[in-house]
């Protein structure tokens, strides 16, 4: 390249085309239609009741209080939310990657028995669902109602993730699996240590889907868990807040509804607290997201 060609091409990159404006304008919109919200959420958790009754649209706390925080936290049942939630990933977590990658690498062979016939039956759950009381009765029949593991294994397999690790598993060079065969290792020693170690960035990806829906599960919880002392983390902060709700619309004076808390800033601040941990892992991830995304969507 010429000396006038670089300098040209270095100036077509400092300038902005009136497209680049546009663009950065769109995205500047939309990052202010996730910021503003958040702001909003942050800001009613730490306010009071007069606060928020002269301004519902605040981004920053006139004057700042720990009281929804201290309300929500008070209640013992959150720590054990907490802790019935961590059980659950812990557990879940590690059999929904096993699980996953073991039949993604199954189908994602070509000379794998039978594939087509497999594939079909995966496919085919993502189209027809049995429905939640057939899978009740399945629980119940394994006697696994009332407890964790109902909830873990119910989502412990997504057919969306595995056939994103099936296409990323595509997509990886078939000469080192034939290598590795030529030097005499088996399926379970090529998984391990060829296909995984080379496919870091969806199997970051599939940790996240997972991880945020046991984070996020609520509703196996509520179809099979009765006892307080086991439900995870969203189902406690819903008990919470429904009975904050129902405490304030009854209250029948000024003061009792004080007394009540404020309800509003309590839903707000369990929001919060149910996102920190998500907020705080998901950058550990996110340099493998998009690319384990757009690398699994794409190959066939």
């Amino acid at each position: 390249m010429s000396a006038k060609a670089v300098k040209k091409h270095k100036y077509r990159i400092g300038k902005m085309t009136f497209l680049d404006y546009v663009l950065l304008v769109v995205l500047s919109i939309l990052a202010l239609m996730i910021i503003i919200p958040f702001l909003n959420v942050i800001a009613i958790s730490l306010s009071s009741q007069k606060d928020y009754a002269d301004n519902p649209m605040m981004l920053f706390p006139k004057n700042p209080t720990l009281d929804a925080y201290k309300a929500l936290f008070q209640d013992g049942r959150i720590l054990t939310g907490f802790w019935n939630t961590f059980k659950i990933l812990i557990v879940g977590l590690p059999l929904s990657l096993f699980l996953t990658s073991t039949m993604a690498y199954a189908l994602s062979r070509n000379k794998f028995p039978g594939k087509k016939f497999f594939f079909f039956l995966v496919l085919f759950t993502m189209i027809f669902n049995g429905g939640i009381v057939p899978l009740y009765l399945v629980m119940k029949a394994l006697h696994l109602t009332g407890t964790l593991w109902s909830v873990v294994l119910v989502g412990s397999f997504s057919a969306f993730n595995m056939i994103l690790m099936m296409n990323y598993f595509q997509g990886l060079p078939e000469s080192l699996m034939e290598s590795a065969r030529l030097d005499g290792a088996g399926e379970w020693k090529i998984l391990l240590s060829i296909v995984l170690p080379l496919s870091a960035p969806i199997m970051a990806t599939i940790t996240l889907f997972y991880g945020v829906a046991f984070w996020n599960g609520w509703y196996d919880a509520m179809i099979f868990l009765r006892k307080a002392d086991m439900l995870p983390l969203q189902n406690v902060l819903r008990t919470i807040i429904v009975e904050s709700t129902t405490n304030v619309s009854n209250a029948a004076s000024v003061d009792a509804l004080n007394k009540s808390g404020f309800s509003t800033g309590m839903k707000m601040a369990s929001v919060f607290v149910s996102m920190v941990p998500i907020m705080c892992f998901f950058p550990l991830l996110q340099k493998h997201f998009a690319k384990g995304v757009l690398t699994g969507a794409i190959k066939t």
